[in-house]
């Protein structure tokens, strides 16, 4: 039987030719039937792939093969299944694309990238360190959400500050108001999904004049590996893909609210009206029911 795998993936280095790397990238992805979605810039790569376990495993040795991608952050997960052709059912196909930022803060001219990575960024911390950071600051620590709030609503640090944003452009737009002034004194510990953006976060806010910036390294993907549902993380994990999101153990909270009926649930979904390009957290009872509908019941 096939083994359904998805790999996490994100490497930040100077890039001489990012079109010779999408083309490369696209034509292996394809001879392995690989389907997800690849960005490149000049500052690096980002993407998630997924496919039946051998593919997966030729292609990560073929990237690694590229001295810029080498030591590139590559996270495992269980995909859903591998359909009749071969393919991941997890992503619709295969889409490699060169962009001017491999995350869209909209910031390209800012991002310093070197061949060690993002330059000016936070301290990392593993999620071992990141519990000795709490253990002795206590509640001067403040974890700052460096994803867009919807997937926040599901998941999410305790205590977390979690900026109303609806895009990663968001970011940039709130910083320069001055909107989080009041943390520049504080530890404040940028985190995200697998480690990506809150590389490019911490950066932005170290410009900005935030004294003390952590990044959590690896992501939440990397403190769900090694903690579960048993240290400071609450809920599930929003993932880009057709599953949604994921849990970490068996005894995961369920700490989003239906906007539908209010009740609890960790699942979202797209608007069902085709002229609405919404996502929302919705239990299943609601999921045909329009986003106008939901503002106007809760």
């Amino acid at each position: 039987m096939p083994t359904p795998k998805i790999v996490l993936f994100y490497a930040f280095a100077p890039l001489a030719d990012p079109e010779a790397i999408r083309l490369w990238q696209r034509d292996l992805g394809e001879a392995l039937r690989l389907r997800g979605r690849v960005i490149i810039s000049r500052h690096g790569i980002n993407g998630t792939l997924g496919g039946d376990l051998p593919a997966v495993k030729r292609w990560l040795r073929r990237f690694r093969d590229h001295p810029a991608f080498a030591d590139a952050d590559v996270k495992w997960s269980e995909g859903t299944a591998i359909d009749a052709d071969g393919y991941s059912v997890d992503f619709p196909k295969l889409s490699v694309k060169v962009r001017d930022e491999i995350v869209s803060f909209g910031a390209p001219d800012e991002l310093q990238v070197d061949e060690h990575g993002v330059v000016g960024g936070g301290v990392r911390l593993d999620p071992e360190q990141l519990h000795s950071l709490v253990a002795e600051r206590g509640d001067e620590v403040v974890f700052f959400d460096g994803r867009n709030a919807l997937e926040a609503e599901i998941g999410r640090f305790r205590g977390a500050v979690v900026p109303d944003t609806d895009t990663t452009r968001d970011f940039v737009r709130l910083l320069d108001e001055g909107v989080y002034d009041d943390l520049k004194g504080k530890p404040v510990v940028t985190y995200c999904t697998g480690g990506i953006r809150c590389e490019v976060l911490s950066s932005l806010m170290v410009a900005r004049g935030f004294g003390e910036v952590y990044q959590l390294d690896g992501g939440i993907v990397r403190y769900g590996e090694k903690y579960g549902d048993d240290g400071l993380w609450e809920g599930s994990l929003y993932v880009f893909d057709k599953r949604g999101s994921v849990d970490f153990s068996d005894h995961t909270a369920v700490i989003g609210t239906c906007a539908g009926c209010g009740t609890s649930t960790g699942r979202t979904a797209n608007c069902p009206d085709v002229s609405c390009r919404r996502q929302f957290v919705v239990c299943v009872d609601c999921d045909t029911v329009p986003c106008a509908d939901h503002a106007a019941t809760v």
